[in-house]
């Protein structure tokens, strides 16, 4: 695979956020409405696309739950599966719930559906205390270390260091800036804000290709790989390909949510010119 640029996702590339951001998406609806779903079912929702924002996962596992008591008996994979069919995301989950409830059912739910509260706890429990009183400027109701101490990092040195060397690098992700300076910090990746595009940069988020052309054209790259965990990096880089005319190589890295054989095969079902197990093998891909 001949490229000029590499653009790298981080959660599930660079750190493994299973007992961080996932720990939180959980955690968050159990703290505010006393039920939730395993840690394992955020997946189904991340595959459903649209949800590149874990604030969104977690509202729409509140919904999820929410619609539940009211009526609604589909299973997670059955509304997943109906929220891809509407093309994914947030705003297509309160379309299934809608459809699936009566009007006052969902006026119910909808009125017990509190996100503001559901992030807040979120931030709480993902950042910590100290951090959340930094970066959010609020004072805490929760006593919590913070599950961003929890994050591995996945990528060697070794890696960062073949890849900056022989190539532009960028970073891609749906995290608050903040954060991802927390990450690329930690998995010693030094990378200039204008080469990197983060929850505030771009409102279309992925699988909008609009970033990753955007990263393409100021490194003056004709060909381009996007290394990610979930599906919708892989729809990322297959948008940026049909839309642009350079070159686009969506790579799947089983270090996320898809793993072993069936994460390979819905990888490259989504269109991934590449699978590999870690970041750590894309010197050796891109050779």
């Amino acid at each position: 695979m001949n490229v000029d640029a590499v653009v790298l996702d981080v959660d599930g590339v660079l750190v493994d956020v299973a007992d961080s951001y996932r720990r939180a998406v959980v955690e968050s609806v159990d703290q505010v409405y006393g039920d939730t779903l395993p840690k394992a079912d955020v997946q189904q929702f991340k595959d459903a696309g649209g949800f590149n924002n874990d604030w969104d996962v977690t509202d729409a596992v509140a919904l999820y739950l929410l619609a539940c008591r009211e009526g609604m008996e589909y299973s997670v994979a059955q509304f997943t599966d109906a929220v891809a069919g509407m093309g994914g995301g947030l705003s297509a989950a309160r379309t299934v719930v809608g459809e699936e409830l009566t009007p006052a059912a969902r006026e119910r739910v909808l009125a017990r559906w509190d996100r503001d509260r559901l992030r807040d706890v979120f931030q709480q429990l993902y950042l910590g205390n100290d951090l959340y009183r930094e970066l959010e400027g609020g004072e805490p109701d929760l006593d919590v270390p913070g599950y961003i101490h929890d994050e591995p990092v996945l990528v060697e040195s070794e890696t960062v260091e073949a890849l900056t060397r022989r190539f532009d690098v960028g970073v891609l992700t749906g995290r608050p800036a903040a954060e991802a300076d927390i990450a690329l910090a930690r998995a010693g990746l030094d990378v200039p804000e204008e080469c990197r595009f983060t929850m505030e940069d771009w409102a279309g988020g992925k699988p909008d290709p609009g970033a990753l052309v955007t990263l393409a054209k100021r490194f003056g790259a004709d060909r381009v790989a996007f290394a990610g965990d979930t599906l919708d990096d892989v729809r990322t880089a297959v948008n940026a390909d049909e839309a642009d005319e350079r070159t686009y190589h969506g790579v799947g890295v089983l270090t996320g949510g898809l793993t072993g054989e069936a994460g390979r095969r819905k990888f490259e079902s989504a269109g991934a010119a590449a699978v590999v197990e870690s970041v750590n093998d894309l010197p050796d891909l891109l050779a």
